[in-house]
C-alpha cells in the first residue's frame, strides 16, 4: 500500500527514462526527414584552431594550383619571379641572364654537326649528339648544295639538302650552286670532298647537278668526273661500235684511194655508202632466214621504273 509515509513504485523512475528515450529517437527522425541531400552534418563540437588552419592552407593551394594552370609559360615565370623577390627581397637586374653560356638547339646542333657520322661517332653519344644525329637524319643525303664562291682558291663548300629544297627541285632540276637557279643545260658530277671536322681529316664522294657556268667554276683547277645516265652511255658505245665496224669493212685499196684522193668530187662517198648500205640490208635480211627469230625478254613494269628513276637521280 501506498500511503503518505514516502513510499513509492519501483517502475516510476523507469517509466519517466523511457519516455526522455523515446523523444530522442523521435528527434533524430525529424532531423533526418528534414535534412537536405547537399546540407553538410552538424557538429557538436567546434573545430580547433589547427584543423580550420590545415583546412584554409588546402583552399588557397587549390585556387593558387587553378591560376597557375590557367597562366601561359612566360606568365608564370614572371609571378614566381614577382613573388621571390617580394618574400625574399632583391631587384629583378639579379635575373637577367648574362648570355655567355646560352645555348639554343641550333646552336648545339652547329657544334656537333657531322657531314657524315661512322660507327665510331656514334660510340659515345651525348645529349648535344644525339640532337645532332636527330638532325641529319632528316636530311636528303642524293644531292648535295654547293658553295662556289670561292672556286679560284679552289675552295668548296658543300651541305645536303633540306626538305623544302627537295620539294622544290633545288639541286637536282635546278642548279646546285646557292645562288643559281638555272634550269637548262645541268650536268651531274662526281666530286671527291676533302674536309676538315672536329679536327679530324675525312673525304666523301658526293654528287652535284650544276649549270654550264657553275660547272666551269668547279673544273676550274682540274677536271671533276661527270655522271652521265645509261641511255647516253648506250648511244656512245654503239656509235663507236658502228664506226669502227664501218672502218674493218674497208679494204686497204680503198682506204689508201681516200687518203690520196681526199680533194675528190663528193658523189663517190655517198655512192660508197649507198653500196654499204645495201649491203648491210641484204645480209641481215640473209641471217633473218637463216634461224628462228631470237626471243626479246620484255622489261617488267617495276624495272621499267627504275629505270625511269635511275635516269632522274643523274
Amino acid at each position: 500500500m501506498h500511503g503518505h509515509g514516502g513510499y513509492d513504485s519501483d517502475f516510476s523512475d523507469d517509466e519517466h527514462g523511457g519516455e526522455s528515450s523515446r523523444k530522442k529517437k523521435r528527434k533524430i527522425e525529424d532531423d533526418l526527414l528534414f535534412q537536405k541531400p547537399f546540407q553538410k552534418e552538424k557538429h557538436g563540437k567546434v573545430a580547433s584552431k589547427q584543423v580550420a588552419a590545415e583546412l584554409l592552407d588546402r583552399e588557397e593551394a587549390r585556387n593558387r594550383r587553378f591560376h597557375l594552370i590557367a597562366m601561359d609559360a612566360y606568365q608564370r615565370h614572371t609571378k614566381l619571379v614577382n613573388d621571390y623577390i617580394l618574400y625574399y627581397g632583391g631587384k629583378k637586374e639579379d635575373f637577367r641572364r648574362l648570355g655567355e653560356n646560352d645555348k639554343t638547339d641550333l646552336d648545339v646542333i652547329r657544334e656537333n654537326h657531322r657531314f657524315l657520322w661512322n660507327e665510331e661517332d656514334e660510340m659515345e653519344m651525348t645529349w648535344e649528339k644525339r640532337l645532332a644525329k636527330k638532325y641529319y637524319d632528316k636530311l636528303f643525303k642524293e644531292y648535295c648544295i654547293a658553295d662556289l664562291s670561292r672556286y679560284k682558291e679552289n675552295k668548296f663548300g658543300f651541305r645536303w639538302r633540306i626538305e623544302k629544297e627537295v620539294i622544290s627541285g633545288k639541286g637536282q632540276f635546278f642548279c646546285g650552286n646557292k645562288c643559281c637557279d638555272t634550269k637548262e643545260g645541268l650536268k651531274s658530277w662526281e666530286v671527291n670532298f676533302g674536309y676538315i671536322e672536329h679536327g679530324e681529316k675525312r673525304n666523301a664522294l658526293v654528287k652535284l647537278r650544276l649549270c654550264q657556268e657553275c660547272s666551269f667554276k668547279l673544273n676550274f683547277h682540274h677536271r671533276r668526273k661527270e655522271i652521265k645516265s645509261g641511255k647516253r652511255k648506250a648511244k656512245t658505245k654503239k656509235g663507236c661500235e658502228e664506226s669502227s665496224h664501218r672502218k674493218s669493212r674497208l679494204s686497204p685499196e680503198e682506204t689508201s684511194k681516200k687518203k690520196d684522193k681526199g680533194h675528190s668530187s663528193s658523189k663517190k662517198p655517198e655512192d660508197f655508202i649507198n653500196k654499204t648500205s645495201d649491203e648491210e640490208e641484204s645480209a641481215s635480211e640473209s641471217e633473218i632466214w637463216k634461224g628462228p627469230v631470237p626471243e626479246t625478254d620484255e622489261k617488267s613494269q617495276e624495272e621499267e621504273f627504275d629505270e625511269y628513276f635511275q635516269d632522274l637521280f643523274l
